[in-house]
């Protein structure tokens, strides 16, 4: 991820709404990450994160709640978008002062750990500082590395498919948990005929996708060191999606690129795009239709591949206040107040307490959690897919590799070769 032109990253800051320029980013002061002790003991610790406005104004509301409660200890604020916050914190890092407290996901667990950056919070657990207790459908493991707990879960997301419902309705398509990938690309062809506009705006060069897939043939995307795939793999995905580029049912990539940065379905270009769903509520506030998450298609008419992902809070290894930020983090992962007040910006809440205290009212949001309530019932959930450390090196290039597929400027048996490649550097990296 990092400074790549990756999935993640693009729809976050749609849906949030953020510009590329920096949004109030704070000053830091002093090094590995120590934020300074007052004379009357007060500690002040650096939070950082990514996104929008809404975000920012939704968490500096709870950071107001957290120094009333701890009075002695100060929180200051650094926030940023997706791509100079990453930029920014591998110049951190790479200097000893990272901050800290900061948004992480799972792409950065391994890299950040493997460097000594990220603190393995189960001591600050032992010690009673941090509840590690109450996260719902065992979302907690998304944080473990190698046996230690480096990321606290703020929320949890699923893969999704959403879908124009319009244009489902008029074509007399009804998508229903357990259809297939013959199902699904039966029915964008459906469409095509009746509605004379493409199925899906590009879904084979979605890393996300592509190893949910992987998943339900006994494969995944990654190993804990590796790719967990072919090249052969990778070629017959990407000629697959090549050829219903070509044959109209995937839209033209060059009306895709010209509509950013709004997306292909609520432009009207396709009826149907895959992402996370809690980044569903971009579709009503870009287009002119009415949307809704439909499942994954399988393969075996069950298994749909899907995990939890989740956007989590992680902590430096060598700050100078170990209590206090684990204080900090439980509070903004198990208050209630919290949960309310953040409501499904990063994701269904993680904990019991947050979701027990966040009754969603927009209608999107209610779907939302109506998809994940529906996903988890069907038993299909699995645990989330290892990432080496590179990953996010990787997603970013095979969104670019499988842009260049659609556009026709790359063989997929050239463009899988490249990716492999440009792995293996990732990897050593």
């Amino acid at each position: 991820m990092g400074t790549s032109r990756n999935v993640e990253r693009r729809t976050i800051l749609k849906a949030a709404g953020a510009s590329a320029a920096v949004l109030g980013l704070a000053a830091t002061t002093g090094c590995g990450g120590d934020g300074g002790t007052s004379a009357d003991g007060t500690v002040t610790i650096r939070y950082a994160w990514w996104g929008g406005e809404p975000r920012a104004i939704a968490i500096k509301k709870t950071i107001a709640l957290f120094e009333k409660k701890f009075p002695k200890i100060k929180v200051k604020p650094e926030f940023t978008d997706y791509e100079a916050f990453w930029e920014k914190f591998q110049t951190q890092a790479s200097g000893g002062n990272p901050p800290d407290v900061f948004q992480n996901a799972v792409g950065f667990l391994r890299k950040y750990d493997k460097r000594g950056v990220l603190m393995d919070l189960k001591s600050q657990a032992d010690s009673g500082n941090l509840n590690l207790k109450n996260f719902r459908n065992g979302v907690l493991a998304n944080g473990q590395v190698d046996g230690k707990q480096v990321g606290i879960p703020v929320g949890a997301n699923t893969m999704s498919l959403v879908v124009d419902l319009k244009a489902f309705k008029k074509a007399g398509v009804v998508p229903e948990f357990g259809w297939t990938w013959d199902d699904y690309f039966a029915a964008l062809q459906t469409i095509q005929d009746k509605l004379k506009i493409a199925g899906d705006t590009g879904y084979f060069s979605i890393m996300y996708l592509y190893d949910l897939y992987l998943r339900q043939h006994g494969k995944a995307f990654f190993t804990d060191t590796a790719l967990g795939f072919t090249e052969d793999d990778l070629t017959q995905w990407w000629e697959d999606g090549y050829k219903r580029v070509k044959s109209g049912l995937v839209a033209d990539p060059k009306k895709i690129e010209q509509v950013k940065p709004k997306s292909g379905l609520s432009a009207g270009l396709a009826a149907s795009e895959f992402t996370w769903d809690n980044f569903s509520i971009r579709y009503e506030g870009e287009g002119e239709s009415d949307y809704g998450l439909a499942p994954i298609p399988t393969t075996d008419g069950k298994d749909t591949g899907q995990y939890l992902g989740s956007l989590m809070l992680s902590a430096f290894s060598g700050t100078k206040h170990p209590k206090e930020v684990a204080q900090f983090i439980d509070f903004m992962v198990h208050d209630p107040e919290v949960g309310a007040i953040m409501g499904y910006d990063r994701g269904i809440l993680a904990t019991t307490e947050q979701y027990d205290a966040f009754t969603p009212t927009e209608a999107t949001n209610k779907g939302v959690k109506a998809y994940e309530e529906k996903v988890a019932a069907e038993g299909v959930l699995g645990k989330i897919t290892p990432h080496p450390s590179g990953a996010d090196v990787i997603e970013a290039a095979f969104l670019r590799i499988g842009g260049e597929v659609a556009q026709g400027k790359t063989k997929p048996s050239d463009a899988a070769k490249t990716l492999f490649s440009e792995a293996k550097a990732a990897f050593a990296g």
